[in-house]
């Protein structure tokens, strides 16, 4: 088997690159590695392994990398493959991947590649989650924040609690399936995944392979109403003690006058009037640990 591991040596907590490679080379000794050098390089790299026929591409890093890597291989017959280092990690959590990179190496060399769903949202794909509202401004804050270099759950839940305390909702009209209403959530979600990472999970009731989305609108309830129901999002409680309303959608089309704000996988993006969302059913291979599947 053909694979490259793509390393993106920014994520994580410090890690050496070269412990990676080490472990990398341990694993999988005939493998190719390369290290990322800049935003979208990810990207490159795997497109060139598609068009030299390597059978698998394996992303190690944080949400952002995994979606960076995915982008090449949609659509193609390379298998995408993920080793968690990141921050949240919400889609390795949802593979059944291990938080360890030397564990998730070991997985992989009995992994098997499922066809899975790819979310889009105006164009650009998204594997676990896309969303508008309080969660692209917490994604925003995020960033901003970790330019620092502070990461991790802590500060994205601090960084959370402020922005649910400051941020107005703001009037969209959001078109599911054909049909329209006007609403001012807190978010509107789109999960093909079930969790942000760090076990928050957002759609527990989601799937990769159902050839769905769940939309997950959080209303605008008062703050304390809020904060009681913030533990059943670390359940499986899908009614998220009545601040949730989900419903499964093939496609979305969010409309506001100016500047929309969104995120994709975690990343902030923005856009103007029209925000369209739809699923991609089988559209990327994805290499599954035995025991996810």
């Amino acid at each position: 088997m053909k694979i490259l591991f793509i390393i993106n040596p920014k994520s994580g907590k410090g890690r050496d690159p070269r412990e990676t490679i080490d472990c990398i080379q341990l694993n999988f000794p005939a493998a190719s590695w390369a290290l990322t050098e800049a935003p979208g390089h990810a990207t490159q790299l795997a497109q060139k392994a598609v068009e030299q026929g390597y059978n698998a591409v394996v992303a190690i890093g944080g949400d952002g990398t995994i979606n960076e890597t995915a982008r090449a291989l949609v659509h193609t017959q390379t298998a995408l493959g993920v080793v968690p280092n990141g921050s949240g990690n919400g889609l390795a959590r949802e593979m059944g991947m291990p938080l360890s990179i030397e564990e998730s190496l070991l997985r992989l060399q009995t992994a098997h590649a499922v066809r899975c769903d790819a979310g889009k949202a105006n164009g650009e794909i998204f594997l676990n989650l896309a969303g508008v509202g309080i969660e692209a401004q917490i994604a925003y804050d995020f960033m901003q924040y970790g330019k620092s270099g502070k990461r991790g759950m802590w500060p994205y839940f601090k960084l959370g609690a402020k922005d649910v305390l400051t941020y107005r909702p703001q009037p969209l009209e959001l078109e599911l399936d054909g049909k329209k209403s006007t609403v001012s959530p807190l978010s509107v979600a789109f999960a093909n995944g079930t969790q942000y990472g760090s076990n928050f999970k957002i759609a527990p009731q989601a799937s990769l392979t159902d050839g769905w989305l769940e939309c997950v609108l959080i209303k605008d309830e008062s703050k304390l109403k809020l904060l009681c129901a913030l533990p059943s999002f670390f359940g499986n409680d899908p009614s998220h003690k009545g601040v949730t309303q989900t419903t499964q959608v093939k496609k979305a089309v969010l409309r506001k006058a100016g500047e929309i704000i969104y995120h994709l996988d975690g990343e902030p993006k923005t856009t103007q009037d029209r925000l369209e969302i739809t699923i991609e059913p089988g559209a990327l291979n994805l290499l599954l640990p035995v025991k996810a599947h």
